[in-house]
């Protein structure tokens, strides 16, 4: 019996790092699969790391994006004439793209344009913020694809509301999947690396990116405000790793000399995998804009603060790992006391999945449906 083919697509970090379980998956199967990377990232020498972190080899095809490819509209339809041309030529059965950047929008539309069948891994996550870009993408990519393989109950009742005409799977998140297992080997392998990063002292991680807050002096300089008060009165370092847009917006406003001044804030470069993983594990807390980051920590029991006014995962913050703090100062300070007043031995229930996520939508890739559902 013929086995489908099926290409995966990759272009940034919770890309790689989600898919990779599928990826693994396939090849335990011995399913014919390729890797696309479109090159969204900023960093491809970031984007090795994390790949070799998660066990992939480089991908089948990889996509360079100009230099001068920078606003959304420009990356997508890059992304989309370059990604039908690999279709075209390999000709797999089905394209599986996962969560909400204009890598997945691009890969969803080409692959729809062609008939090749879209299996979209993170269906159904909404924030309702329509200032989000990645909230217009999630929709669309819902509407175009065959196979919506949702996380939760609650990621299906709104694909049910919304009206997609795919077949709604509900199979948990890989996110769980690479969790459980490279936090075991980074439990192994990186404790040197904490203790170099930390001193042995405790602390907390800070991530920030997404364009709504970074892109903003204002709304960026309050953050970091904020994350000023906290170390000194906590007595807690934080850790920044610096992703490169934030980077290239704080050279921008010329913050660098007044983050270089607050004691306590330690800003170092982009982490791999395994290391965020290995920092993110024994971290007080974590300050994040990030989705992936928000499952991350609750699946790891570790409190978080999204700096954001909406998110996409109402799970993490209906079972207590996650606080809305969003960018107004004196908020995130009083919901960062909140929590770590409450925190103690508290633990919550991973709402996820049972780490079988990627067998799930392989076996959909192959049979039109998984053995089991959530």
């Amino acid at each position: 019996m013929k086995k489908n083919k099926v290409a995966v697509l990759i272009g940034t970090r919770p890309g790689i790092i989600k898919m990779a379980p599928i990826v693994h998956e396939l090849d335990r199967q011995n399913i014919p699969r390729l890797i696309i990377h479109t090159g969204q990232h900023y960093s491809l020498n970031m984007d090795k790391d994390i790949m070799r972190d998660v066990g992939l080899d480089k991908a089948d095809h990889q996509i360079t994006r100009p230099d001068d490819c920078i606003s959304h509209a420009e990356q997508t339809a890059y992304m989309l004439v370059k990604i039908e041309e690999i279709l075209l030529e390999q000709k797999p059965d089905v394209l599986l793209v996962c969560g909400d950047a204009n890598t997945n929008l691009a890969g969803a539309l080409a692959a729809r344009k062609i008939h090749v069948k879209v299996g979209h891994v993170e269906a159904g996550l909404r924030s309702f913020d329509w200032r989000m870009p990645e909230e217009h993408n999630r929709i669309i990519i819902d509407h175009i694809s065959e196979y919506l393989f949702a996380p939760t109950s609650l990621s299906r009742e709104h694909l049910v509301r919304d009206g997609v005409r795919g077949d709604i799977f509900v199979v948990g998140n890989t996110i769980v999947d690479a969790t459980l297992e490279h936090a075991r080997i980074a439990r192994e392998t990186q404790a040197p690396f904490v203790l170099e990063m930390t001193g042995g002292q405790p602390f907390c991680l800070l991530t920030l990116h997404r364009e709504e807050n970074v892109d903003n002096n204002a709304v960026v300089s309050g953050i970091i405000s904020s994350l000023e008060h906290i170390a000194n009165v906590s007595s807690k370092q934080i850790i920044f790793p610096l992703h490169p847009r934030t980077k290239k917006r704080f050279e921008e406003f010329g913050l660098f000399a007044k983050i270089s001044g607050i004691k306590g804030l330690k800003i170092v470069e982009p982490l791999g995998y395994l290391n965020f993983i290995a920092m993110l594990e024994k971290a007080s807390a974590v300050f994040t804009d990030s989705g992936g980051i928000q499952e991350e920590s609750c699946i790891l029991q570790v409190p978080c603060l999204t700096l954001r006014t909406s998110t996409e995962r109402p799970e993490t913050i209906d079972v207590g790992a996650n606080r809305l703090a969003g960018t107004d100062p004196e908020k995130i300070i009083s919901v960062f006391n909140e929590m770590m007043s409450e925190k103690s031995e508290k633990k919550w229930p991973n709402p996820y999945g049972d780490g079988q996520t990627s067998r799930r939508i392989v076996e959909t890739c192959l049979f039109g449906k998984p053995k089991d559902e959530l």
